[in-house]
């Protein structure tokens, strides 16, 4: 029952959900239709996992204090998400990319044999869509403690 109040809690869930819900509609707006697997998918703009990262050290912040070590501990934690959604996860996306194209070459040349399941190549971000992600989880952290602050 305590996580039914836990405002922390839910104001990193609600990030999430926006950012998830608004890489539909930026989407929508760029292929001209929804592709409802999105908001479940990673990546893409914005990082729903900055967002949320992001809501949560915020949320810990405006509760406990910027300068308590339960936000330092969220603030380290978001940096490595958001970090690890540039890098790692990026990098796995690029080579998958890479990995189809090379599939498909070879599947021409040899004209035989279906075709391997593509591997996901949307895994990661850019910078930019996971700034995105981070204002936008911060922006949701501050409308929710400050508009709705804790009884």
């Amino acid at each position: 029952m305590e996580l039914l109040a836990n405002q922390i809690f839910w104001t990193a869930i609600l990030a999430n959900f926006l950012a998830q819900t608004l890489k539909l509609f930026l989407y929508y707006l760029l292929e001209g239709h929804f592709q409802w697997e999105r908001f479940l998918e990673t990546g893409g703009m914005p990082s729903s996992h900055s967002a949320t990262v992001s809501a949560l050290a915020m949320g810990v912040g405006f509760q406990e204090g910027f300068g308590s070590a339960l936000f330092a501990v969220a603030a380290v934690f978001a940096l490595v998400v958001m970090y690890d959604a540039t890098g790692i996860r990026r990098a796995a996306g690029l080579h998958a990319q890479l990995l189809n194209q090379l599939v498909q070459e070879l599947q021409k040349v040899l004209e035989k044999g279906p075709a391997p399941e593509p591997l996901k190549e949307l895994l990661g971000h850019t910078y930019l869509e996971v700034l995105v992600g981070a204002f936008l989880g911060a922006l949701v952290a501050f409308v929710s403690f400050h508009l709705f602050p804790a009884a």
